[in-house]
């Protein structure tokens, strides 16, 4: 008898009511917009919905993003009582990761990283080692971002959050200088997309990962093909992109459009708001951790798509004449990174297509702003 597949909505997370919410609060927060005036700033156009919020000064835009980082934190926890290790110092870098990555995608720089650290009790921070591990942590992914770690916040929140557990996220403000760096969107017809490898799952889709290990026979101590753990390869640190964007601007590229491949998986490849068809014809270099989900799910293949980063955590639009030095700056930088397909417009319609798996994925299927 065939196993039923799973999806990320059934193991608790359903985008709906959420992209929801964030369309009614990009509308409420346009109607503030009025309050830059008094400084001398103003707000560029279409910025609400994208990965992270500019200001524009008279020489410089400012960028601002705040993120969390899920419940990865919770397998962490787990694989410290299985095995003794614990994994903080890669939640560290992997909280800075989700923040930075998502700020650099309008071609700003990280200046200042705060921490917003929520417990339920705490007694959460007696743990010296947990405590040092993801200090350390957090501060290497700071300086992998080039940036400060400016402060934070440390709530107490009985009631809200479990007395055994942190609530991680954290915010970050950047700089555009000179202004022509801004990352704006504007993508053309025959554009390249250069996809960057991820590490593995990263930041996102990790509840599903969590509804995953309660059906395996060994939990998270499961071992996959190449040795390791199913916790372990689970917790591998993020990738932080901010080095390759640096390097491009310094050369000199042009670079059309940056995203951010977290949450809504490849979806997110049509994340502008202007309509192209993304045609993808090469895929990302397989890493054994989304074999062993697609099959341990089971999770049928489009699912994985759409709920995972499938091995590319970064996406960049340029010129077809730039993506071979696109290719060599992500050499220099020790970056894996690839050709992936081609940027082209037909008509009004907006679609992500993976061509090797005929998997296509509409413009409605993406509804974050």
């Amino acid at each position: 008898m065939k196993q039923q597949s799973v999806t990320y909505e059934q193991a608790g997370v359903d985008y709906g009511p959420l992209d929801t919410f964030k369309r009614i609060c990009q509308k409420a927060a346009a109607g503030t917009a009025d309050a830059l005036f008094a400084h001398g700033l103003a707000e560029p156009a279409s910025i609400r919905g994208e990965s992270a919020y500019l200001i524009e000064g008279a020489d410089a835009y400012w960028a601002h993003v705040e993120e969390g980082l899920g419940t990865k934190n919770l397998i962490a926890d787990a694989m410290f009582k299985l095995t003794g290790r614990s994994y903080y110092r890669n939640i560290g870098i992997d909280t800075v990761a989700t923040i930075v990555n998502d700020l650099v995608t309008t071609g700003a720089m990280p200046i200042s990283v705060a921490m917003h650290a929520a417990v339920g009790d705490g007694a959460w921070f007696a743990d010296n080692q947990r405590a040092q591990d993801l200090a350390d942590g957090f501060a290497q992914g700071c300086r992998l971002a080039g940036a400060v770690w400016g402060g934070g916040e440390t709530p107490a929140l009985k009631g809200i959050v479990e007395p055994d557990t942190i609530v991680l996220a954290g915010s970050a403000f950047g700089r555009i200088t000179p202004k022509s760096n801004r990352i704006t969107g504007r993508v053309a017809d025959g554009d390249a997309i250069i996809m960057l490898a991820s590490s593995g799952v990263q930041t996102n889709g990790l509840t599903l990962c969590r509804s995953i290990a309660q059906h395996l026979p060994q939990g998270y101590l499961t071992p996959m093909p190449d040795g390791r753990s199913y916790g372990e390869a689970l917790l591998d640190a993020s990738v932080i992109y901010v080095d390759y964007i640096a390097a491009c601007q310094q050369a000199g590229i042009d670079l059309h459009y940056a995203a951010h491949l977290t949450g809504h998986g490849w979806r997110k490849v049509m994340r502008l708001d202007e309509p192209f068809v993304y045609h993808l014809d090469q895929l990302a270099p397989p890493l054994p951790i989304f074999a062993f989900l697609q099959q341990a799910g089971p999770i049928e293949t489009r699912e994985m798509y759409a709920t995972f980063n499938m091995g590319a955590g970064w996406a960049v639009y340029v010129r077809p004449d730039d993506a071979q030095r696109c290719l060599e700056i992500a050499r220099q930088t020790n970056h894996i990174a690839w050709q992936a397909g081609t940027v082209r417009k037909e008509g009004d319609r907006k679609a992500v297509i993976i061509e090797p798996l005929g998997i296509v994925f509409e413009g409605g299927t993406l509804q974050v702003r």
